[in-house]
């Protein structure tokens, strides 16, 4: 049980680490943050698979950022076709490598691992598209900073937990999760939070019996 040396999103994360196992933290294109923050938007509204396979077309078709940012919007779009949404996803790419290019003064976004994260989540929103998820995305898993990327099983976990209140969005989640986690936990807690609502705590049925965390859990406890 969570005491008062050990807070509740504390607890959840090291029962969810013994659960299901301690992963080393995933680092997206090579460390590139350019790589990552493109990545996700390309992410968006698909599969992992159909995501990847855009990816790695448009980078077999555009071997540099430079070359991405110079291609003619409906030529990098049918690179991208396999990932969905192709030519709106082309045109946001573009979009942020344009500012990137004007707030960084070139095709790097190296800068961000060295400033403050406050700093670096502010300076990445600043780019067209970029919400609270992509933005923590580019910082957890292209700079290993402790952001919190808080997706729909993210959320959704977070809710039933009690760790977020029944109506706080998921925008508003990110800075609220992370402000409850030591940073060395965020990594962890993000990728078994993910596991978790995909094997046990379904949004339609949730497997309570099967549940690590039935006597933390507002939702069973409301329910059983």
């Amino acid at each position: 049980m969570p005491t008062a040396e050990t807070p509740r999103p504390t607890e959840v994360a090291r029962r969810l680490r013994v659960a299901y196992g301690i992963d080393e933290p995933e680092r997206h294109e090579a460390d590139d943050p350019l790589g990552g923050l493109v990545g996700t938007i390309l992410s968006q509204h698909t599969s992992d698979v159909n995501s990847d396979r855009a990816y790695a077309s448009m980078r077999n078709r555009f071997p540099t950022w430079e070359a991405v940012r110079a291609a003619p919007e409906g030529e990098l779009a049918d690179s991208i076709r396999s990932g969905g949404l192709a030519n709106l996803k082309a045109r946001r790419i573009k979009q942020c490598l344009d500012a990137v290019v004007e707030r960084f003064g070139g095709l790097d976004l190296s800068a961000l691992a060295s400033a403050g994260l406050d700093e670096a989540r502010a300076r990445l929103r600043e780019l067209p598209g970029v919400g609270p998820k992509t933005a923590a995305c580019v910082l957890l898993f292209s700079l290993g900073r402790p952001a919190i990327p808080v997706d729909t099983h993210v959320h959704r976990v977070s809710r039933r937990l009690g760790l977020i209140g029944p109506k706080v969005s998921a925008d508003a989640a990110h800075a609220l999760l992370e402000a409850a986690l030591p940073p060395e936990h965020v990594y962890e807690f993000h990728i078994d939070m993910i596991r978790h609502g995909r094997r046990v705590c379904h949004a339609q049925r949730p497997d309570c019996a099967k549940c690590v965390l039935r006597d933390l859990c507002d939702y069973y406890a409301a329910v059983h």
